[in-house]
């Protein structure tokens, strides 16, 4: 049976690339380091996963696992060594703490008689996660290990499938089951593979990759995050609430429109294939046995209102394909006034400032700020639709 090393027992480890691997027929090595998780893992060697739709769900038992303390080193590198198939979903945060194993793991393989390519998807939310790991590993390495580099590929993949935070009533009764959403398909960047590519259904290999991962973070992750904050401005505390309001729905469409019509610029990829992405997504926000909450999607404001990153990644597209970003600036503004928990309180201005990196004398930054008054103010949604329209009304007339 081939061998695959997952890197991270957690909700996309378990509940997305996990079962894909065991479907594709892969015996699963979790590495973590949560204890108790180790502990069930290679008690049970199973786990459910549930895919919820509407009131019902399906339910898959992922089976042939294991788990690796990610603290053995030994264990660890070992288990790479012989791998067909590698995968990492520990986040951005942690990602760097993976670079040792892996680099003992590939030395290992080519320096004791292992000559097959190994190649790594990286299911992490980082533009550029590729060379961010490579540069890791390479860094430990002498100059006549880096030679092994080479036959090994780093793929960028692009998650899409949603995995709520896991209640107790979602593991009903089994604490390793994981609730997903339906959606499954998996984008990888084509030409990162060293190896064969492997069979796993609905793997979507892709080039140029950085199309997905953009689509992604500038739409999918935009569109999420804009219905959090407007949604909490609204009273809400459930995304799948929030998208039921509207007004909310009208302004994240809008936005999600907008950098999809960038993205189509960009790429030269028909419109309607994105505008039809966008309304898909809009439906699974809808999604109310996900359960997620606004405060878990909006929060982390300093990662996710950074230049590259979802809300102003996604303005920066537009302004860079000449495409308006009147909604996109709405949604910023209202993140602006989102209540995040646990996380130091800043002023919007230095939001837009030292987080987004905006200019006070560029034309956004008051566009935003003008917004921003009308939620301070209390101001109703339907009357923030009204003002963008007759600017883009007027903006037609010029």
């Amino acid at each position: 049976m081939k061998k695959a090393v997952m890197y991270g027992g957690g909700n996309i480890g378990r509940g997305f690339i996990g079962q894909l691997m065991y479907q594709a027929g892969y015996a699963v090595s979790f590495v973590d380091v949560n204890q108790e998780l180790l502990n069930m893992l290679n008690t049970q060697k199973e786990y459910p996963v549930r895919i919820l739709k509407g009131d019902s769900y399906d339910e898959v038992m992922v089976k042939n696992i294991s788990g690796i303390d990610g603290n053995d080193l030994e264990a660890v590198s070992s288990a790479i060594a012989e791998a067909d198939l590698c995968a990492t979903a520990v986040g951005v945060n942690v990602l760097k703490f993976t670079a040792k194993p892996f680099k003992e793991g590939i030395v290992r393989r080519f320096t004791t008689g292992n000559k097959q390519p190994l190649d790594i998807i990286i299911c992490e939310n980082l533009i550029g996660a590729d060379e961010f790991l490579k540069g890791l590993i390479s860094d430990l390495m002498t100059e006549e290990e880096r030679k092994f580099l080479d036959k090994v590929g780093f793929v960028e993949a692009s998650i899409g499938r949603m995995v709520p935070i896991q209640t107790e009533a979602m593991k009903d009764g089994h604490p390793l089951r994981v609730c997903v959403e339906r959606y499954d398909r998996l984008p990888v960047d084509k030409a990162a593979f060293r190896g064969e590519i492997p069979a796993i259904e609905n793997l979507v290999p892709f080039s140029p990759f950085s199309y997905y991962i953009e689509r992604k973070l500038f739409v999918h992750n935009m569109g999420h995050a804009s219905t959090a904050y407007l949604g909490q401005y609204m009273g809400k505390e459930a995304i799948w609430e929030s998208i039921g309001i509207p007004e909310v729905e009208l302004i994240v469409v809008r936005a999600m429109q907008a950098s999809a019509l960038a993205m189509s610029k960009k790429y030269n990829v028909p419109y309607q294939d994105l505008n039809e992405h966008v309304e898909n997504l809009i439906y699974r926000f809808s999604n109310k046995q996900l359960g997620d909450t606004n405060a878990r999607v909006g929060g982390d404001i300093k990662r996710k209102l950074s230049p590259n990153d979802r809300m102003i990644g996604a303005l920066r597209l537009c302004t860079e394909q000449s495409v308006a970003t009147d909604w996109l600036e709405a949604a910023i503004a209202a993140s602006l006034s989102f209540r995040r928990e646990g996380e130091e309180p800043m002023t919007p201005e230095t939001i837009l400032t030292e987080v987004a990196g905006l200019s006070k004398d560029d034309a956004i930054y008051n566009n935003i700020m003008t917004y921003y008054d009308m939620f301070a103010a209390k101001k109703p949604l339907s009357e923030l639709i009204k003002v963008i329209k007759e600017k883009q009304n007027s903006a037609v007339i010029v």
